[in-house]
């Protein structure tokens, strides 16, 4: 007799069309949170009377917040599905919002950063973690392409925001924004988005399950190598964000609108490589790809470098942070894929780990860019090609595994015989 396939009930079909617009929209969380106040972040100095450095820890704490919660939110997703903590990260994210813009002074600031932080690295681990639930092999890949995609496209469009909204708001209206945001969030999680991990996937045992987990997980080479890769790479992004404005506006001249075209194009170029970087994952080879990313990396830290040592035109200084950051944006897919391909039964937990390495490496760095003041930019050039030096060493943790490229390539195929929802998402996502 013919096997006959029953068909995905219409809600299960319509969470497969709209579950996936949910997941990218939770990358915005990062990118957001980060950029959009920075072309304000000099009159923000002004105003609340603070130095260069402890203004930029405004920047350090919610990349440390980004990095915590993260490191929190995927084991509990693992544990109690993902739908509840998002919902309660997403609902914390809008009241810290509204307590950033509230702060009198930059140390209540820095506070409420590390809480906007906390909620917000629930969304980005659970985009990623529920894309794992939902997606394989070849389509895995596409969704960490398009993944980095929407975050450089968010990078675009929060500087550009932020210089339009400069001219009609200060620092704190742009908070409030934030929290308008995360309402908007909310409402499309609220509505939209189904759980993605059945009950009998989830974890079980608590505290000690999450510790074997995470020793399975460090005691993996494979992983290891992608998640410093990807942590160090990052790094020099978010050096790079705590940095350009004070050297761009503060060195070069430039306006918080020209600052903000200039940090839009090279959000440009974070987007345009990362979906390239995702084709050629694909179709060519995960290593040759990080490869050429790392490339990219060393070439625009060393512009930076020699522009802190020598005095260049602001177009070099805008060529190598496009090179540099086109290159972080190479690696993001094939570092992601390695990092999460081999772990559908604890994505969560993987996935906070790897967002993890990229926000708190780059919160331990992005402080020393502002070390000698806001009149050089020799640090910045310092810290880029310090943080690509370690992060192409950490390479030589995945070479002999290059074989296993195949591995997170391979065709889509159900490992369980019976149609969980996950599943059914899957096979309808992918179609």
């Amino acid at each position: 007799m013919p096997s006959v396939t029953t068909p995905a009930p219409a809600p299960v079909r319509s969470a497969a069309r709209l579950l996936p617009a949910v997941l990218l929209l939770l990358t915005v969380f990062g990118p957001i949170s980060m950029d959009l106040y920075l072309p304000l972040l000099p009159a923000l100095t002004l105003e609340l009377d603070a130095a260069t450095s402890l203004a930029q820890l405004t920047v350090t704490s919610c990349l440390f917040g980004l990095a915590l919660g993260q490191l929190i939110a995927g084991p509990l997703s693992d544990r109690f599905g993902r739908r509840v903590p998002l919902l309660i990260g997403v609902a914390a994210y809008i009241v810290a919002s509204i307590w950033c813009a509230v702060s009198p002074s930059v140390e209540a600031l820095v506070v409420a950063r590390l809480v906007q932080g906390l909620a917000g690295g629930v969304g980005l681990v659970i985009a990623q973690a529920a894309g794992r639930d939902l997606y394989s092999g070849g389509a895995l890949i596409r969704f960490f392409g398009r993944l980095t995609v929407l975050s450089g496209l968010a990078a675009i469009v929060g500087p550009l925001l932020g210089g339009l909204l400069a001219t009609v708001a200060d620092w704190r209206g742009l908070f409030l924004f934030l929290a308008a945001i995360g309402g908007a969030i909310l409402l499309a999680v609220a509505l939209q988005f189904t759980e993605t991990l059945p009950s009998d996937h989830r974890t079980r045992g608590g505290l000690p399950q999450t510790v074997r987990d995470y020793r399975t997980l460090l005691s993996d080479r494979r992983f290891v190598g992608a998640v410093l890769v990807s942590g160090f790479a990052y790094a020099a992004v978010f050096a790079y964000l705590a940095g350009a404005t004070y050297v761009l506006q503060g060195i070069y001249g430039l306006s918080p609108q020209l600052y903000a075209v200039a940090f839009g194009l090279n959000s440009a170029g974070f987007m345009i490589f990362g979906w390239l970087a995702a084709r050629a994952t694909e179709r060519w080879s995960l290593h040759g790809t990080l490869a050429i990313g790392l490339v990219m990396c060393a070439a625009g830290a060393l512009g930076l470098l020699v522009g802190g040592l020598f005095a260049v035109p602001v177009g070099v200084v805008i060529a190598s942070l496009f090179t540099m950051v086109g290159g972080v944006a190479a690696t993001t897919p094939p570092t992601t894929t390695l990092a999460l391909a081999g772990y559908p039964r604890m994505a969560g937990t993987a996935s906070s780990l790897l967002g993890m390495s990229r926000f708190a490496i780059g919160g331990l760095v992005a402080p020393a860019v502002g070390i000698a003041g806001a009149a050089t930019m020799l640090p910045l050039g310092i810290v880029t090609a310090s943080v690509v030096v370690v992060a192409a060493a950490s390479v030589a943790l995945l070479v002999p595994l290059a074989p296993r490229d195949r591995d997170a390539a391979e065709p889509d195929v159900p490992t369980d015989p019976d149609p969980t929802p996950a599943a059914v998402l899957a096979t309808a996502t992918d179609r």
